[in-house]
């Protein structure tokens, strides 16, 4: 670890703890050549894979995005905040376990009509017809009737 004082790249470990949750390591740390004392903070890094768009273009996956589209749809409905933070929780984890590098925002999109499908028909009807952008009555109608 550099120094953040004089960046000289050798320093020692003091102290070490993890936070009461036990996803944080603490490390007090002393420069080796001018003997300041820092702190550094470890934690685990999940790399989720990026979202290829319909246009091309490749963004972050972004937990809050999908926060909040979900939560659009559950507007009014009798599903509790734990309830959705599980179903993201759950999407996050298909899509770590795919192991792809990349996934396409359609398949991001499938995922949350399936947890959405779980929780709240009326918020699943809801995120699918923005989704799919329905063309007519009728293809409303057949999503419906799947239900």
């Amino acid at each position: 670890m550099r120094c953040p004082y004089c960046a000289h790249d050798e320093t020692q470990v003091v102290e070490t703890r993890e936070s009461d949750e036990g996803d944080v390591v603490r490390r007090r740390r002393r420069c080796t050549k001018c003997d300041k004392r820092f702190t550094t903070y470890e934690r685990a890094e999940i790399a989720l894979p990026a979202v290829v768009k319909r246009s091309g273009a490749r963004v972050e996956f972004d937990p809050a995005k999908l926060r909040a589209s979900m939560t659009l749809a559950l507007r009014k409905r009798q599903v509790s905040i734990e309830q959705v933070d599980a179903a993201i929780e759950r999407i996050q984890d298909k899509l770590l376990a795919s192991g792809l590098r990349e996934v396409p925002s359609t398949r991001v999109g499938e995922l949350v009509m399936r947890e959405l499908k779980r929780l709240d028909k009326v918020a699943y009807v809801r995120f699918a017809s923005v989704y799919r952008s329905f063309e007519d009555v009728d293809e409303f109608s057949r999503l419906i009737k799947e239900i």
